[in-house]
């Protein structure tokens, strides 16, 4: 580890001693299901009261209307959560984004509810990776530059949205029109790999629910009047299947519909997810999805409709995520960490800061793993050590230290 500036050492002690963990146990014992509109309630209430120790404005912001196919077709409204907004000196001639979400894939009636340790320093619970504990890092990281002279040019937007792991589709504007302006943005994920390996360039996402329409008849006296929506979804789910290649790859996950064995159905639903690797990918997906639903529409004699859309764009490592990379990797080897990346298939709110021209860092959150299981765990040696990687970086960019002309020149790149 470098010998740090006084200044430096007292801002890393401070985010050393927060109360992480006391506070990744309190709020992953709170079910804050991405459907839970209570355990929501209750969480944002508790997020609010934690962050209000910050300076600055905070709020509870309603979430956008969010539309969604029924397994009958029916076009309905979901419900979600509200989203936790902090604005600190928005004046500020440096101006970051940092976000977080407090939804997880558990919901309330899940088996998976209680935490317990594995081993000491290794703690299971839902949630306590994916992400309390990333909120938890970045609340000690931001408590730490209050107590710095960083307050003299740094101004940051905070948005812990509740429907992340459903997407964000009630809080997309929201993180769109925040990252407007921004020089860069962090994002409190867990790390890619257990032994801290960040995110690089991510895949994008789309998801869409094929509306199939056809006509019923008989199955036993006259089938051929029919047109069989079942079967024109399931081949409609062959051929984007077999459309995906190496630019993007598609998941036909399920077929809602049907009907009586003697009645030919005339109604189905195909849910089917595309992940693009470039923006380039995205539109060759969105061609063969029109071209597919065409042929199909033709070859069964029934009606689609297509609802959904790449909610996710790809993220590149470009040049200024590259310079940004660069510097949290430097600030990590002050730290004595080492700090790398690989690309990942996998997406979250990066991707939608990327897509707004603002660097983004997405996994700057806790080591651990098995996310999205019963077996996730927390490494909790790491919610100090990713406090202090992040307070080291935000200090060090609002002390004029982030210029990615400069990272990119010097060769510091991914």
């Amino acid at each position: 580890m470098r010998d740090f500036s006084s200044q430096e050492r007292m801002l890393l002690d401070r985010a050393a001693a927060a109360p992480m963990l006391a506070q990744t146990q309190d709020w992953a014992a709170i079910n804050s299901g991405s459907r839970n509109l209570g355990g929501l309630a209750r969480m944002a209430d508790v997020l609010a009261d934690a962050f209000s120790a910050l300076p600055g404005a905070i709020r509870l912001v309603d979430p956008a209307p969010v539309e969604s196919i029924s397994p009958d077709g029916r076009v309905q409204t979901i419900d979600h959560g509200r989203h936790l907004h902090l604005s600190v000196r928005p004046d500020a001639p440096i101006r970051l984004l940092l976000t977080g979400h407090m939804d997880t894939v558990f919901p309330i009636d899940h088996p998976f509810q209680q935490q317990r340790w594995l081993e000491p320093g290794v703690l299971n619970g839902p949630g306590v990776a994916d992400m309390k504990g990333g909120i938890a890092v970045m609340l000690a990281a931001l408590h730490a530059i209050e107590g710095s002279d960083a307050v003299a040019t740094l101004g940051y937007d905070v948005v812990i949205n509740s429907d992340e792991e459903v997407g964000s589709a009630s809080s997309a504007a929201l993180l769109r029109g925040l990252a407007a302006g921004k020089l860069a943005a962090f994002t409190y994920e867990p790390s890619a790999l257990p032994d801290g390996t960040l995110a690089g360039a991510r895949a994008g996402s789309g998801n869409f629910s094929i509306i199939v329409t056809g006509l019923s008849a008989h199955a036993g006296r006259n089938p051929d009047d029919g047109r069989n929506a079942l079967l024109a979804a399931a081949d409609l789910a062959l051929r984007l299947k077999a459309g995906s290649g190496a630019g993007f790859s598609c998941n036909p996950a399920k077929i809602d519909g049907g009907s009586p064995n003697n009645v030919v159905p005339d109604h189905a639903v195909l849910r089917v997810n595309f992940r693009p690797r470039t923006p380039e990918d995205e539109v060759v997906a969105r061609a063969l999805i029109d071209r597919s639903m065409a042929d199909v529409a033709r070859d069964h004699d029934v009606s689609l409709h297509l609802h959904g859309g790449f909610g996710r764009p790809p993220k590149p490592m470009d040049p200024k995520a590259q310079a940004l990379f660069g510097l949290v990797r430097q600030c990590g080897a002050d730290l004595s960490l080492t700090i790398g990346w690989r690309d990942t298939g996998g997406v979250c709110d990066g991707n939608n800061i990327a897509a707004c021209g603002v660097p983004v860092v997405d996994t700057m959150g806790v080591r651990g793993g098995n996310i999205h299981s019963d077996a996730e765990f927390l490494l909790t040696d790491s919610l100090p050590e990713r406090a202090q990687l992040s307070a080291l970086a935000l200090w060090r960019i609002a002390q004029g230290q982030f210029d990615p002309a400069q990272f990119i020149k010097e060769g510091i790149t991914a």
